[in-house]
């Protein structure tokens, strides 16, 4: 088991990842540097080979994939994931991995957003779609992270052993933040500095089509941690449509003892039952995430178990 293990994500980033795998070894010598491309097709294996890293592939295209490939495959008391692009200033390095092994802290988020970020970057949708983002997931999950999309975090084993990847793309960084909020476990942030990728690098995330990716992450994830909430509002939605239809069809029947809009009468009777399918079935989802919950403790504690045993076993 590595102390701490340094994960770049790569897909063509020959350009800048030698320069990012040289910073991880001066600011943390004690790392294992690992480079996991993701079908480049530039020199990005050969330059990472060249700074020292050990490397390894992800066939499968996209950043979730990569990310589930590499925490399935290195074991270490400190994960650091950083992009290959050379935007995130890696002095923060020490105190990134201090806070995960020495003050139990579960994800360290590298902040760019309080740092130059809105100077530097030079996309106005990037920014746009950050503050998005933020205030979506802090509002929805009353949490406090400031910076949801960085690729610049630290993780302690139980996290990264427990945690279920499940997107494939550029939404992994929402999904990783949205669980350790969800599943209380300790999560800070730490100013970073930021600069702007240099001149012939190109950034792999579409603004709009990446963008709508991370938006229905957000409401997914929503769906499966807050079921009750989440169905409730579709519940107020339906059986406001059904109540404010039904009402003028009532009116109607008490003054001429008739109903001539039976199409509607019948609609809106759909629309109350669609309302009540929809309270059911968040309850019927909340116990289940209840449960959830319930497994997921079992499984933090079994991974602790198991980081224990793992170093008890280096140690012979």
């Amino acid at each position: 088991m590595d102390k701490v293990a340094i994960l770049i994500p790569c897909y063509n980033e020959g350009l800048t990842v030698a320069k990012v795998v040289k910073d991880a070894k001066q600011y943390c010598p004690e790392a294992t540097v690992y480079v996991y491309d993701n079908n480049s097709t530039d020199n990005t294996v050969e330059e990472a080979l060249h700074a020292g890293a050990i490397v390894r592939h992800e066939p499968l295209q996209g950043k979730g994939n990569v990310v589930r490939r590499m925490f399935r495959e290195i074991d270490a008391e400190c994960y650091v994931m950083v992009d290959g692009d050379d935007t995130y200033g890696l002095e923060t390095l020490p105190q990134m991995v201090k806070a995960v092994l020495e003050d139990n802290v579960d994800m360290m988020v590298g902040d760019r957003l309080s740092g130059a970020y809105y100077t530097e970057n030079k996309r106005p949708f990037h920014n746009f779609g950050n503050n998005i983002v933020r205030h979506s997931i802090n509002r929805l999950f009353h949490s406090h992270v400031k910076d949801i999309m960085t690729g610049y975090r630290a993780f302690s084993y139980e996290f990264v052993k427990t945690f279920p990847v499940l997107s494939k793309g550029f939404e992994i960084e929402t999904e990783m933040t949205i669980h350790a909020v969800e599943k209380n476990m300790v999560v800070r942030s730490m100013t970073i500095t930021y600069r702007d990728r240099p001149k012939g690098s190109f950034s792999k995330l579409h603004t709009f089509r990446d963008g709508m990716k991370v938006i229905s992450k957000i409401f997914g994830m929503y769906r499966k941690y807050k079921p009750l909430r989440y169905y409730l509002i579709w519940f107020i939605v339906f059986a406001a449509l059904g109540i404010g239809f039904i009402i003028p069809v009532f009116i109607t029947y008490f003054q001429t003892g008739e109903v001539p809009n039976f199409p509607t009468l019948i609609a809106c009777c759909f629309s109350l039952l669609t309302g009540l399918l929809c309270l059911f079935f968040g309850f019927q989802n909340e116990r289940a995430c209840q449960n959830g919950k319930i497994e997921f403790e079992k499984a933090l504690i079994a991974a602790n178990d198991e980081k224990k045993a793992k170093l008890k076993a280096d140690q012979k």
